[in-house]
């Protein structure tokens, strides 16, 4: 019997590998205009003059749109962050006023692909320039409390009296670290294509969220949402940048109904870095006290980030940090820093990722003070309540991850001082931290069908963004239904289909399997009520509870079975078809409402009124430093982690693999670089913006503990797939200064920084 937790090969992998996928560039239109977009290149200013000749000479351009003649056709969106759809506020062709390098000033639509990028190149724009502000230190930065502006971060966690804490302390740690812009850069590109039927519009975009899209089009356009159709059905990766609505998306739509014809718009590679989100670059300052045994005193964490010039974004993940482990005193602050750049978005574990490394990092360099082993240290602030308001943890085994890594690892094997462990020319490092996400889950619907032949539907408008979404939906009706993975049929991606919360925040699998699982439970529950009432059947005299689907054939505890077509004929003359909508644990009622408006209500995490939910791991890495280049290798990394119930081991180990492998890339390698005079991202290419290849990480193992907890979830299934790449920038810095002595405390960490090391 096909069950949750079976490892099953993705029910997609043929798709996928046979070019039978279709990815959003896929979309059969017949015969489109192509789109091309021109971008600004200066940071902040305004146009002065478009000519457009040259452009227009080129043969094939039918069309250039700028503020001049589309300025007021649609309108701009509200934020996602106060409650809209779109990822920034910034209209492109609104106006004439320029608020970031990169930025969409017209669009040419051709014939031909290669006409539209002629055209666009052959634009001639004037501007009047104005000096930009490019980063935290530079001239004309404004700063803002997190708190008063943010819709998501409202306040700053804190007890206590950290600064008199802190100056009471017997051991202490004053540090200040950074991390840098980084980009997605999914595999797929951005892309939108856009069709008009009279006055319905199709949309084939890769979507985190196409129920969301839909109704930030539908405002956007002036037009009803039922009036919107938006295709995503395979995603070439997201990881966030997919989010929420770019402004791209309804321009091409007013495109393709000005021109009365389908329009198709590909993005280059650097196009992407600046009309999609990103991660912001940060700043923080640690300050933890403790005694002599190594029990915390005091913790403060301050955190800045980068925005743009008008969006008050913010990831705020000291919501995060201040709960970790146990403190009684401890202070927070969160300040978002407004620039010439385009608006910041979710990126893999966007709170995580950033502040994480700085307080595990500086955890790390109290263990050094304190001269006591890091796990220890650990050990000792572990906590079954998180210290702000004193909630329990529906589970919490963080310590058990790291005695099973530490034991895989061979950590006890570790020379803890540091340049003391060696091979020929290399230094050697080991380093250790910890990693957490919060369990979150939002409202989702699903409609299952299942026939009398044993064949099932599943409809549900999640998305399987390369998690694996497919196969777990799969698993989960194959589990309830007692029927073969090959016998059922998932369909995602369509905004027609029942509304799913956003495939972010680890949140899909819990959220959407929850809702199958209710459609499967009550199909099981007409036939099993329909069987005990039949005075002449076999099952008369038993619970309707009792009786499962197992295997093609309804069946009782001792042993009595029916087959499926026959059990079903007794509730129906055909198929039985569920509707089923799951409202999770702390979730308000109205977040059922905003789910069929596109709008997710995720509740789970630090942010419940009675318990704490979090998935829990523990990493450790290898870094390997040559005593003469200071060449870094990373030959292995490996992670323990607790995340509830585990639905398929194969694709839940692809994504903590994946994410292992990520947070040493945003160690040692990933970073936009930004000019400081233009404000402009120069290394807009995978050419020099450096990501992990097979040869940078030799090995990547995952341990999966196994973990109940019946709190989280009627499944108890835990979200996974931004675990995996929390805390691993910080075990390999840590690793790093093992190695060499050397703290590095401003990522990614390069060569050059460790030029100064004597060995």
């Amino acid at each position: 019997m096909t069950s949750i937790g079976n490892p099953v090969p993705r029910i997609d992998a043929r798709a996928k590998v046979t070019g039978a996928a279709r990815y959003g560039a896929d979309a059969g239109l017949a015969d489109p205009a192509f789109a091309y977009l021109a971008l600004s290149s200066i940071a902040r200013g305004r146009i002065t003059e478009i000519d457009e000749r040259a452009a227009r000479a080129v043969p094939g351009v039918i069309e250039i749109l700028t503020y001049q003649n589309i300025g007021n056709r649609v309108k701009p969106g509200k934020f996602f962050n106060d409650g809209g759809y779109v990822g920034t506020s910034i209209a492109p062709l609104k106006s004439d006023r320029i608020w970031h390098a990169g930025q969409i000033v017209a669009i040419v639509l051709a014939e031909s692909f290669e006409a539209a990028r002629e055209g666009a190149h052959r634009l001639v724009l004037s501007y009047a320039p104005e000096h930009p502000t490019s980063t935290f230190d530079s001239p004309g930065a404004t700063t803002e409390l997190g708190r008063k502006v943010s819709a998501r971060h409202k306040e700053d966690p804190a007890i206590g009296d950290a600064a008199a804490a802190f100056d009471a302390a017997e051991v202490k740690i004053d540090a200040r670290y950074s991390t840098p812009t980084q980009h997605h850069n999914p595999m797929e590109l951005f892309t939108t294509s856009c069709a008009w039927d009279g006055d319905r519009l199709t949309v084939w975009e890769a979507s985190q969220n196409v129920t969301g899209y839909k109704f930030g089009l539908a405002q956007q356009l002036g037009i009803d949402p039922q009036k919107i159709h938006v295709i995503s059905h395979y995603v070439g990766g997201a990881f966030g940048s997919r989010g929420a609505l770019t402004q791209r998306t309804a321009l091409i739509a007013e495109a393709a109904r000005r021109l009365n014809r389908p329009v198709k718009l590909m993005t280059t590679r650097a196009q992407g870095f600046t009309v999609a989100t990103y991660r912001a670059e940060t700043r923080h300052h640690i300050r933890l006290g403790a005694d002599r045994s190594g029990k915390l005193q005091s913790l403060t964490h301050k955190g800045w980030e980068v925005t743009s010039r008008p969006d008050p974004y913010l990831v705020g993940g000291t919501d995060v940090t201040t709960r970790l482990y146990a403190c009684p005193n401890i202070a927070s602050e969160v300040t978002i820093v407004h620039t010439d750049r385009n608006t910041p978005g979710f990126m893999r574990s966007p709170p995580e990722v950033p502040y994480l490394f700085a307080l595990e990092s500086a955890l790390d360099e109290l263990a050094v003070a304190l001269n006591m082993d890091p796990i220890e240290l650990r050990r000792i602030n572990d906590t079954q309540t998180e210290p702000i308001k004193g909630l329990p943890y529906t589970s919490r085994q963080l310590m058990q991850c790291f005695d099973a890594g530490a034991h895989a690892f061979g950590w006890s094997e570790r020379d803890p001082r540091p340049t003391a462990m060696r091979d020929g020319d290399w230094l050697v490092g080991l380093g250790c931290a910890t990693t957490l996400y919060p369990t979150q889950m939002g409202p989702a619907a699903a409609r299952v069908t299942l026939t009398p032949d044993g064949a099932v539907k599943v409809q549900t408008a999640a998305h399987d963004i390369g998690t694996g979404a497919y196969t777990v939906v799969a698993l989960t009706a194959a589990d309830r239904l007692g029927v073969p993975l090959d016998r059922i049929e998932v369909e995602l991606g369509d905004s027609d289909l029942p509304p799913a919360p956003v495939a972010g925040g680890s949140n899909t699998t819990a959220s959407v399997c929850n809702a199958v699982a209710k459609a499967c439970d009550e199909i099981r529950d007409r036939i099993a009520r329909a069987a005990v009432a039949d005075p002449n059947g076999r099952f008369v005299k038993a619970e309707p509870a009792s009786l499962k689907l197992v295997d093609g054939a309804l069946t009782a505890p001792g042993g009595e079975r029916e087959p499926l077509a026959q059990a079903m004929r007794r509730a129906t003359n055909g198929a039985i078809e569920v509707y089923a909508e799951n409202l999770p644990h702390g979730v308000p009622k109205e977040g059922l409402e905003k789910l069929y408006r596109g709008i997710s209500t995720l509740a789970g995490g630090a942010q419940m009124k009675d318990r704490v939910q979090f998935a829990f791991g523990a990493e450790f890495v290898e870094v390997r430093v040559h005593r003469l280049t200071r060449e870094i290798r990373c030959p292995r990394v490996l992670g323990a982690f607790a995340a509830g119930r585990i639905v398929d081991p194969t694709t839940a180990r692809s994504q903590l693999m994946g994410g292992l492998i990520w947070g040493v890339s945003s160690a040692l390698h990933e970073a936009t670089d930004v000019d400081p005079r233009a404000a402009r991202y120069y290394n807009t290419d995978l050419a020099e913006y450096l990501i992990p290849v097979n040869a940078d990480i030799v090995s990547a193992e995952v341990m999966l503990l196994p973990e109940t907890d019946h709190q989280v979830n009627a499944l108890g299934i835990k979200g996974l797939g931004e675990l995996g790449n929390v805390g691993t920038n910080a075990a390999v810095a840590n690793a790093v200064y093992h190695a060499t002595g050397k703290r590095i405390r401003d990522l990614p960490v390069r060569l050059e920084q460790l030029l100064d090391v004597a060995v």
